[in-house]
């Protein structure tokens, strides 16, 4: 009972003290203020602002993303330029250095000949076919060589520059083959639509006599080697040269300023003319308007490849065969 009076008595004084039921707000008084003198600085003091919350929004910009993506679905991309990393100057100095090589190349093979023992009159027509199978071969090295050496400066180059792709051959986008095969197929019949109108308009078949393959007709059907080495020679050989060249390279090189039509068109004609056969320009013209366009749909120069090489190793089986029913194939080409 003591020890409860004692506590009872000691919480009744505190809660009658005024430090624990009252509050005193004691006023603040600011220091005297000093005296104005000009010598000493007037230091204005500025009050911050209130501090709130600061949102930062971040914007993604998605119309490089989105014009990627609509070039990407470019479902037929044959009128898309590519990206050429050279300039004018490279483009004439590597075509005049082709030519040039090219030139060059079969000048110094045929001055070679002599030096190596070999009487051209004595040789066999097999042993005359194994010789232009090498000239084409040294020819088809020196010429890739020096263009691939004067580009290679630009390296790394676009994947679709000098592209040989063996993948998705029927792709219907960009399948080499299945594009090699409708190239094909046009190629044919607008070559033949082009022969019914020359011979309509000029009413008489144009003189083939600067043609190669007249100057091939005696290897023609002579021998199995012969006419494996004369398919090597334009089955092969000729078109991974002129298809590289000319359209891996050329045709390429002319989109950097000429929308993908017109370089097609131009690489055709220069395609045309360098045969040296003006007879049949209008056909090589179109024949290298339809390699270019396979070419440019499926970015892969095996489809311009293939198309070249049935088209040229074509020619040669036919006229074989033709050759070996008894037919007079000169006379044949002569009035085709």
């Amino acid at each position: 009972m003591v020890y409860t009076s004692i506590v009872q008595s000691s919480i009744s004084i505190l809660s009658l003290s005024p430090k624990f039921y009252s509050y005193t707000k004691t006023p603040y008084q600011l220091p005297p203020a000093l005296p104005f003198s000009p010598l000493i600085p007037v230091v204005k003091l500025q009050v911050a602002p209130t501090r709130g919350f600061c949102t930062i929004c971040c914007y993604k910009n998605n119309s490089r993303q989105e014009s990627d993506k609509k070039e990407a679905g470019l479902k037929w991309p044959i009128l898309k330029r590519w990206d050429v990393p050279w300039n004018w100057q490279t483009i004439s100095l590597t075509s005049l250095a082709c030519g040039l090589s090219f030139v060059l190349t079969g000048l110094i093979e045929a001055a070679a000949i002599p030096y190596t023992g070999l009487k051209i009159e004595e040789l066999s027509l097999d042993e005359k076919a194994e010789i232009l199978f090498v000239d084409q071969s040294i020819a088809t090295a020196v010429v890739l060589g020096v263009l691939y050496s004067l580009t290679k400066s630009f390296s790394p180059l676009p994947d679709d520059i000098y592209r040989y792709d063996l993948r998705e051959p029927f792709n219907l986008q960009k399948g080499w083959l299945l594009w090699a095969g409708i190239g094909l197929g046009g190629a044919l019949g607008a070559i033949a639509l082009t022969g019914v109108v020359m011979s309509f308009v000029s009413g008489e078949t144009p003189q083939r006599e600067t043609d190669a393959l007249v100057r091939l007709l005696p290897l023609i059907g002579s021998s199995s080697i012969s006419t494996a080495c004369l398919v090597g020679i334009t089955g092969v050989l000729a078109p991974i040269l002129e298809e590289t060249v000319f359209r891996g390279f050329f045709m390429v090189s002319l989109t950097k300023w000429l929308p993908t039509p017109l370089a097609v068109l131009t690489s055709a004609a220069v395609f045309a003319f360098a045969h040296l056969t003006p007879g049949e320009f209008p056909q090589l013209f179109v024949l290298g308007t339809a390699l270019g366009f396979s070419y440019a749909q499926t970015r892969n120069l095996l489809t311009p490849i293939t198309i070249h090489a049935f088209w040229n190793s074509g020619v040669i089986l036919l006229l074989t065969f033709l050759q070996l029913q008894g037919y007079d194939i000169k006379e044949l080409l002569q009035a085709s």
